[in-house]
Formats: C-alpha cells, structure tokens, sequence
C-alpha cells in the first residue's frame, strides 16, 4: 500500500477535527480528515443538534398545552415519540451531508476509518487507518492533530445496557416513551434530558452529588433554576449518589444514599449522565511522548502536545467540554501550524456556555462566588424577565440576566441568565468580554426596544445603581 503525504492530517471529523480541517486548507496546506464512524462527530450525530431538535419538540408542546395563555384554541395535544426522534435524525442527517460538502468544497480530503499513530519519521508523523480489521491507508504528515473527541463516563456495575439504563445515545432515540425515569447527573446533559422527558409528561426524578443542580453555574441562576424544575414537577435530590440500580423485566430500582441514609425509588428507564472521558485508547499514543492526565491528553496553550508534529483539541483535550470550544481550539492550533503570529491563545473566560432546557441558562465568565474567591471588590447588577416588555408579550416573564463587574476597573467579569432565549443572548456578553468592555461603556450602548436584550442593558444600569425599569 503507498504511503500518501500531507501537510496535516486530522484524526477526528466533529467540530473541532473538521473546523480545523478546512481552515488549513484555506491556508494552502494539503489535508485530510479521517474518522471512523460519522462526519459531525458526536455533536452533530449525537449531541448538540439533535438534542436540540428534541428539544424544540417538547417546546412546542408546552406551548400547544398552554395555548389558551396565547388566546388560541387548541385541542387533544399529543405526541408520536417515533416521529419525534425521526425528525431529530432528519436534522442530524441532513448537517452531516453538509459537512461532508464543506470538506470537498475546501479540497479536504476524507478517509474513512479509525486511525492510529505509527511513530515518525524524517520530519514526519505516520498513521495507519484501519476499517472492519483491514487497513485502508497509511499517510504520512508534517502534523498529525488529534480531533477523537470523548465518550459517556459510566459507574461500575451501573453501565448503560441500551434498554433500561440508558448514555445520552439511547435517551436520543426512545422505542417507546417512559413514564418514569431517573437522570443520574444535573449537568447540562443530564438537565436537558430531564427537562425533554419532563415536559413530554414523564415523571422526572434527577440526583446530583454536588449540593444543588448545575453545580458548576452561578449559584443563584442554579437556584432559580432548580425552583422552575420543581414547580414543572420535578424531583431534585441533590447531596446524594446512586449506590446501585437492581434490573427487573419492567423497572429499575436504584438506590439512593443521602445523609447516610438510603431509599430506593422505582423507575421505568435511567439516564446516565456522570461526565465524559476522552478518546485516548488505541490511538497509538503508547508510542509516543503524548501525555495523558484524567483520561485527557495534556496540551500546550496553543494545542501542542509534548511529541513533535502531534496536536490536540476539544472534548480529547479536557475542558470545558463545549462543540465551539473545539471549533475555535482547532483553528488556534491550524493557525499555529501554519506560523500565525497574530494569534492568541484560547480564552477559556470568554466561552460562553449554554444549557438548552426549559428555562434556558446561559453564562459566561466568572460566577459571583469566584470573583469574590479571587480578592476582587466586585459589582453586581440583577434584572428580571418580569421588568421586560417584550418577555411578557412573549407569555415568558420568568427569568434573570445577572453581570458581574470588577468595582475598581469596571472589567465585565462575568454573565449569568436564566430565561427564555438566554442561549441566544449570552454572546451579546461574549463579544463584550473579548473586545475588553467595560461597564461604561456598555451603558453607554443602545439597546433596541422592544427585545429581551434590553435586559442585559438594564443589568448592567443596575450594577450602577441606575436600573430604569424596575
């Protein structure tokens, strides 16, 4: 078999390996992409797109149930769970096809397989690609990035079965839709798929080990949230752990410890949702000088691992674990490659990060607690959905958009939202945060009324001790 050259080669087609790809070839180098199951990765297969579509389901939903609120007419609502996870591989389906367009628009080169490295050589990285036992390619690059992404953690003796303990994959794509069911984990994951099912009508029952759903958000956004959960009637149990799930032919039965103490809850299907590990196996790295910490490979700011020529990115390289972290950590690393000097290193505080259940939260930069933890006088500013116009034509007034501002420079530390649309309106801080905004400056910006954003305006008035509104 003739061994192929390229200027780079990425193991991995999600949304950091093919983002990366094509922005190397704009570039001018020669590249491939190689991945062994579906362009997109998890992400656009099997996580953020179509979660997303399930999502707009039960949202619409919601809002055929509460169509009278609208003054609108509408009678015997109801679901077909087989139609619902169709239109969501529809989606899927249709994006991969684009981003298999997108590499052969940009002269990318793809190959199907699984890849492993096979050492250097002469300035070189090899790798064999393999499909079904066989070997399909060998190549050979200036620079190999490694794009492998992660998988679901599991808890021993609790592993998804795909029939009643459930990863993210079966709760994707319901045979039949559960009555009840236990999400083990509050993440963003964990919280999207309960608030799916709970919406849909499934009595929800969620167990976090931390003291309070979304652990890692800002803790008053994490209260107002677990509330709105609560009052959608949801169970929350928080500061316990699953001590194990017992199978039967029609239920599990998982036992919870809190406080020393334990009870067992009844349950149709569990969803784990504990984390992720990174691709780290049988990629060849035995081979090489690449660490690996925690199951993640271990990186330079600019996605250098610490064996020539071999680069690393996304989900594989630790968090936050977020598709646009990997996006923009690719094109870092391609613009390194190429000797970009004009580049800077990843921002991990101006990431913003979005949970796409119901309410919506959203956030970026620091919490409260940590920019106190960090010795900073700070100022915060709170407004709520209730004070807006537009959230109440919208039937929407539940909700906060909250900012944090260093009290001596006036730097935007951080934002925190809950609320409908927030997903959407965190990146209005987003942009703050890299252009260096302070909180002068964003007073002084026009907001368009009448629009949720005007909430950020008045968040930011209130941290001044200036909110017109409410």
């Amino acid at each position: 078999m003739a061994e192929r050259k390229f200027d780079l080669v990425v193991v991995g087609g999600g949304p950091g390996g093919y983002v990366s790809a094509i922005r190397a070839a704009q570039l001018g180098m020669k590249v491939a992409v190689v991945e062994a199951n579906h362009l997109g990765g998890i992400c656009l297969n099997w996580g953020c797109i179509p979660t997303k579509a399930l999502l707009r389901t039960s949202e619409i939903y919601h809002y055929m149930q509460n169509a009278e609120a609208y003054g609108l007419k509408v009678d015997n609502v109801a679901f077909d769970i087989k139609k619902v996870v169709e239109r969501s591989r529809v989606v899927a389906g249709q994006l991969n096809q684009g981003v298999g367009y997108l590499l052969k628009k940009n002269g990318v080169e793809f190959i199907d397989g699984w890849g492993k490295l096979v050492g250097g050589k002469a300035g070189y990285q090899g790798l064999t690609v393999t499909k079904n036992g066989k070997k399909v390619a060998e190549v050979i690059a200036k620079n190999i990035l490694l794009a492998t992404g992660a998988r679901a953690r599991e808890l021993p003796g609790m592993e998804a079965d795909g029939k009643q303990i459930w990863s993210y994959r079966e709760a994707m794509v319901p045979e039949e839709f559960p009555k009840s069911l236990l999400v083990v984990g509050s993440g963003a994951i964990g919280i999207e798929f309960a608030s799916f099912y709970r919406t849909l009508g499934a009595e929800v029952t969620v167990v976090e080990l931390a003291d309070r759903i979304l652990p890692i958000e800002d803790e008053e956004v994490s209260g107002l949230a677990a509330k709105a959960f609560e009052d959608q009637g949801m169970v929350l149990i928080t500061g316990a752990s699953v001590k194990a799930l017992e199978k039967q032919s029609d239920k599990v039965t998982a036992a919870l410890e809190k406080d020393g103490k334990v009870r067992n809850i009844e349950v149709e299907r569990v969803i784990m949702a504990v984390g992720i590990v990174g691709n780290v196996e049988n990629i060849g790295l035995e081979g090489t000088k690449v660490k690996v910490e925690n199951s993640h490979i271990v990186i330079d700011e600019w996605g250098q691992t610490a064996e020539p020529g071999v680069w690393a990115i996304g989900d594989v390289a630790g968090p936050p674990w977020l598709a646009h972290k990997a996006s923009h950590e690719g094109i870092i690393a391609v613009e390194r490659i190429a000797g970009g000097t004009d580049i800077n290193p990843l921002d991990t505080s101006r990431i913003p990060s979005c949970i796409y259940c119901r309410p919506q939260v959203a956030s970026i930069g620091m919490t409260e607690a940590a920019a106190k933890e960090s010795g900073r006088k700070v100022k915060v500013g709170r407004f709520p959905f209730q004070g807006n116009g537009k959230a109440i034509a919208m039937g929407e007034p539940e909700g906060l958009i909250k900012t944090i501002f260093d009290a001596g420079t006036g730097e935007l530390l951080g934002a925190h939202m809950i609320g409908a649309e927030g997903t959407e309106l965190i990146q209005g801080y987003g942009i703050a945060k890299t252009l260096e905004t302070t909180e002068h400056e964003l007073v002084e910006s026009v907001f368009p009324h009448p629009t949720l954003s005007e909430m950020m305006h008045e968040s930011v008035l209130d941290a001044c001790g200036r909110t017109i509104h409410f």
